[in-house]
């Protein structure tokens, strides 16, 4: 008989705790176990019953979410999935405690209406399972947190664009991007372009957050804004980027409210797709951790149109290995590395001619 998943649903709001025990009910492997009302409660219950998964709202009284999230990492690697509100000050939090530790996030429904519809149940329970295999696989194998990272002040802009680096991640995507772009070099001659499975709001935190980190300027990507080396874009959360080659030459930003494809928006094949149109000669793939397969089709692109060089992150640095693992079935991968070595292979190619 298969297990069933034992969750603890903590929110100061008794509504979105029987709403989530509701949601959760409604399935045959997953079942909740305890609930609490704050931050210290649940540090009470995360030792009493001992869940295989913890849900975590951001915003509590006594304890908040953030404070309580750093507290359970010294206790347990039971996985945290944030609960999130949909605002800038939400979204900042929700960075930092991917950054802490926090396996993904939920965004926090608006109403009765939002969280009783099939997708945010889908979204809720298909999650509660990811975070339950990862446990599984990580359990025993916790690896030690790496120092924090020092931000390099010089934000120079360099000339001539030689080169473009395509990142797609989703699922794990935040904290892993970190162990990458502050490790570009800031005099690049490329531009980087990365699709982050995020909603809106949470993009922009995040590029905010990577660039007081990194050397190279990140930042969203904007509608007609020039491809320029140094610089990394971020597609907004809930549209789709792409670039575009004018009749000058000049490569541009687009930025589109086209149909999600593969149920996302944006889209790593969407953006990849794009680049491959260009024929630019010079292109460099990465894929990383992340649910599901989106990239798989932008990979085939990119290595037809732009010969790319694409590399994929390692099945045991990922925190869900979907996306790398479905783009080597390809058998179109260059090289499969560590989290930590991506960086310095992003750079041993750079300029390399295949």
């Amino acid at each position: 008989m298969a297990k069933t998943i034992e969750v603890l649903v903590v929110d100061d709001s008794a509504f979105m705790r029987k709403m989530l025990t509701d949601i959760l009910a409604s399935t045959d492997d997953i079942r909740v176990s305890g609930t609490a009302r704050n931050g210290l409660e649940a540090l009470d219950k995360v030792r009493e019953i001992k869940p295989d998964v913890i849900t975590l709202d951001i915003h509590m009284p006594s304890m908040d979410g953030l404070s309580c999230l750093k507290e359970i990492q010294k206790i347990t690697d039971i996985p945290v999935i944030m609960l999130s509100s949909l605002t800038v000050e939400g979204g900042r939090a929700t960075i930092e405690a991917l950054e802490s530790g926090a396996i993904d996030f939920i965004t926090k429904p608006a109403g009765l209406f939002e969280i009783s519809g099939e997708e945010k149940k889908a979204e809720i329970i298909e999650k509660i399972r990811m975070a339950y295999e990862v446990l599984k696989r990580n359990r025993g194998s916790k690896q030690p947190v790496k120092p924090g990272i020092v931000a390099r002040p010089s934000k120079e802009k360099y000339g001539e664009l030689k080169a473009l680096i395509v990142i797609g991640t989703s699922t794990g995507g935040p904290k892993a991007l970190q162990e990458v772009i502050p490790y570009i070099p800031e005099d690049i001659s490329a531009a980087i372009l990365i699709v982050q499975h995020m909603p809106p709001g949470f993009t922009k935190s995040l590029a905010d957050r990577l660039n007081t980190l990194s050397g190279v300027n990140v930042k969203e990507g904007e509608e007609g804004e020039i491809v320029r080396p140094g610089y990394a874009y971020i597609a907004p959360g809930d549209f789709h980027m792409e670039v575009d080659t004018g009749k000058d030459g000049t490569m541009k930003i687009r930025i589109t409210k086209d149909k999600p494809v593969g149920g996302h928006r944006p889209a790593v094949n969407v953006l990849m797709n794009s680049i491959a149109r260009t024929g630019f000669p010079n292109v460099i793939g990465v894929i990383m951790t992340g649910m599901g397969s989106d990239g798989k089709e932008g990979i085939v692109s990119i290595k037809e149109a732009n010969k790319a060089v694409v590399i994929c992150q390692d099945e045991i640095s990922c925190v869900v290995y979907g996306m790398p693992k479905s783009a080597i079935s390809t058998g179109l991968v260059d090289a499969i590395v560590p989290l930590k070595e991506i960086a310095g292979v992003i750079v041993k190619y750079m300029g390399v001619e295949q």
